[in-house]
């Protein structure tokens, strides 16, 4: 289910009536405070509407129990449903899976080689990268984005699949589509530079750049204007910067799992962070 925020309504004012009429009518609900005013959140967008129409008639409850039902445009919630609910997460994850397929995993250079920040040309023993400005001339501007389509197996493809389809439904659900499009660019370009600017040239790839922007997007904003989309156990918070520290460390690469693209982290995390950062100020600032 998708959250929404329905009713704002002061401090002062007692919504215990009217939230006993939500249990009652089994409507899944949240209350919160924000600043200074009490905020209504609905966990079914779908009944947005029923309830604020519901509060308008009945803002101190149904002390008569005049209400008995309901009526509401509930439908399915399985994948299908939630597909809907989240096309820009699904059409970002629908690429990643179609570019998954057509490089093999990572093992079909001559496709591969369309997605990653530098062209590169294979030889039997060594692989000669173009320079970024080749390619740019060239009119390859995709080439400073397209590396979060690549994945390398399909530990790699799965973990971040399913991290994004965790964020990304919770910041489409909290601040939209296009939102979470430029989102993902931005995070991804500078988790691309920043690689870049870490390792030379090299072949690297996968969304956990932008999963660790996604983070640091929701983790501030969450601190500075909390709210239901955005909250997080905190335990997965801590796991996520834990596994940054220990690749840090260079020890994954000693103990042969594969190289870690440690600069496509921090950088998502840094412009992730200050994303949230802004965006919370300005949601605290409008509420």
């Amino acid at each position: 289910m998708s959250a929404q925020p329905v009713l704002r309504v002061g401090l002062d004012v007692n919504l215990l009536g009217f939230t006993q009429l939500l249990r009652r009518l089994r409507i899944p609900h949240r209350v919160t405070e924000e600043r200074d005013a009490q905020v209504l959140w609905v966990l079914d967008t779908r009944l947005a509407n029923e309830v604020k129409e519901l509060y308008s008639r009945y803002p101190q409850g149904d002390q008569t129990g005049e209400v008995q039902v309901i009526e509401t445009k509930r439908t399915s919630t399985g994948l299908g449903a939630q597909l809907r609910a989240s096309p820009m997460t699904a059409l970002i994850l629908s690429l990643t899976l179609i570019a998954a397929a057509v490089t093999l995993l990572g093992e079909r250079f001559e496709t591969v080689r369309w997605l990653t920040f530098l062209d590169f040309r294979l030889y039997d023993s060594y692989i000669e990268f173009q320079p970024l400005s080749a390619a740019l001339d060239a009119g390859e501007w995709w080439r400073l984005v397209s590396p979060m389509f690549l994945h390398f197996g399909i530990l790699h493809l799965a973990m971040n699949s399913l991290w994004y389809w965790e964020l990304g439904r919770r910041i489409e659900r909290r601040q939209g589509s296009i939102l979470l499009l430029i989102l993902t660019l931005v995070f991804s370009l500078t988790a691309n530079l920043v690689q870049y600017g870490w390792s030379g040239p090299a072949l690297f790839g996968g969304l956990s750049g932008v999963l660790y922007g996604l983070l640091g997007h929701c983790w501030l904003f969450q601190m500075i204007a909390p709210n239901l989309a955005y909250q997080m156990p905190k335990g997965v918070v801590v796991m996520m910067l834990a596994w940054l520290a220990i690749c840090l460390t260079g020890v994954i690469d000693v103990l042969g799992f594969g190289a870690i693209a440690n600069g496509a982290h921090v950088g998502g995390l840094v412009v992730g962070c200050i994303t949230g950062l802004v965006g919370g100020m300005i949601a605290r600032f409008r509420a």
